[in-house]
């Protein structure tokens, strides 16, 4: 089974999310929660869920990177991204810490606004304090586009999606994305759409 996810527009997604108990992590509730976005992520494809994206207003997010979701890229296009496999984790009422301010941007999407893809400054380094779904402490180190998939799930638990961090004159359709701008760097989709050579600072 898996949850509808919701789109841009409900007001949900705009809503900060509040934090949960050990004991509603622990409880049966919560616990069918996680397997459901696990299960819904899996579907929709995507690295990572948060629980108002399937219209739940609670600190909660399930992250994966499967290797088969990154086969389409080169390895050249993998070391640039510092992009690896990330296995399935869960992170409820997570903290995020900037560990390296550095802003890295590339192409970002959303499931839950489906459809399209924008430059997105994120910083290259985070650090994520949590419990997980035991309800028990974790602290997460991550850089590359594992940062960036934790910056993107938890903008979510506070209201913010990347539209509101994208550079918005490079917002596309994900098929234009496709056809026009796949494989080509961030300094190149920069020069043709006569962005500034740097991006916005992050965070």
């Amino acid at each position: 089974m898996v949850l509808k996810i919701v789109q841009a527009g409900e007001p949900v997604l705009r809503q900060p999310a509040r934090d949960l108990t050990v004991e509603e992590i622990r409880g049966p509730d919560i616990q069918r929660l996680i397997a459901l976005m696990r299960d819904t992520m899996r579907d929709a494809p995507g690295v990572g869920l948060a629980a108002p994206q399937v219209g739940v207003g609670v600190r909660l997010v399930v992250v994966e990177d499967r290797a088969e979701y990154q086969a389409g890229l080169s390895p050249a296009e993998l070391s640039t991204r510092e992009r690896t496999p990330v296995g399935f984790h869960v992170l409820a009422n997570p903290r995020l810490f900037v560990e390296d301010a550095s802003p890295v941007e590339f192409h970002e999407g959303c499931l839950s606004v489906a459809g399209f893809a924008a430059l997105v400054p994120r910083a290259r380094g985070v650090r994520v304090e949590a419990l997980n779904e035991l309800g028990e402490p974790v602290t997460v180190w991550a850089r590359g586009w594992y940062a960036r998939i934790l910056q993107h799930e938890l903008d979510h638990l506070d209201g913010t999606l990347y539209v509101d961090r994208m550079e918005s004159r490079s917002l596309t359709t994900q098929e234009n994305h496709r056809r026009h701008w796949a494989g080509r760097t961030t300094a190149e989709v920069r020069a043709a759409l006569k962005l500034s050579e740097r991006p916005p600072s992050t965070r």
